[in-house]
């Protein structure tokens, strides 16, 4: 599988941004991208649980506003607010925590649909220091490129999940998610981290999604 790492990655705008949830300190990670369909289509690609294992995990739940829903070996949550053909709003719970995914969908200027992923965590430890924006915003990055060969198929064609999800891990793989990880970085910056520490937080980020040792850890 062919995939222009430098095109996917300028793809996507990022921004994150200072919030407070429950009263306690928070970030918000935020994507942005196009895709080349209408607003109804990219809706249904995201909701529709016998399309949405096509680009991203097998979805088991009850799909509906109030119900809970569970990605195969990745997270759960419930289904907060559902806005069709619009917005639609999770709980991502995983690994002890809670946070909140919000999916807001609206037509662009040039005729196709723009994407808007906004993932909120409560800035709780030490993770956010150490990893920083990218250890969720590179996850939905490489779940964005997904759902973007997904839909560049068509569907009247076999789109390869298995060898998409092995991508990550080819060179130009590896050179995306670096990509991603400093323009994360770059994000983070602007939003008000010291610049050394965000630095050092997308180091540890770019190795976690490389399978490498973490700088400094004498792995």
């Amino acid at each position: 599988m062919k995939i222009d790492p430098i095109a996917y990655a300028g793809a996507v705008v990022r921004e994150v941004a200072v919030r407070e949830r429950d009263g306690k300190p928070a970030r918000a990670v935020i994507a942005t991208r196009s895709y080349d369909t209408d607003t109804a289509d990219l809706w249904d690609a995201l909701t529709n649980p016998e399309r949405i294992p096509r680009w991203f995990l097998p979805i088991l739940g009850d799909l509906r506003l109030g119900g809970r829903y569970k990605f195969e070996g990745q997270a759960g949550g419930e289904i907060t607010a559902c806005e069709p053909p619009r917005r639609l709003a999770v709980t991502w719970e995983a690994m002890g925590t809670v946070s909140w995914v919000t999916v807001t969908l609206a037509d662009d200027h040039s005729g196709g649909t723009r994407l808007e992923l906004e993932h909120l965590s409560i800035i709780e430890g030490d993770f956010w220091d150490r990893y920083g924006p990218g250890a969720v915003g590179v996850g939905w990055d490489l779940a964005l490129i997904g759902l973007a060969l997904y839909l560049a198929t068509g569907d009247g064609q076999e789109f390869d999940r298995d060898a998409a999800a092995a991508w990550p891990a080819s060179e130009d793989g590896k050179d995306f998610i670096r990509r991603s990880s400093m323009d994360w970085c770059r994000a983070s910056i602007a939003a008000g981290t010291e610049e050394a520490a965000a630095r050092s937080a997308a180091a540890n980020t770019t190795a976690f999604y490389c399978g490498e040792p973490e700088p400094g850890s004498g792995g």
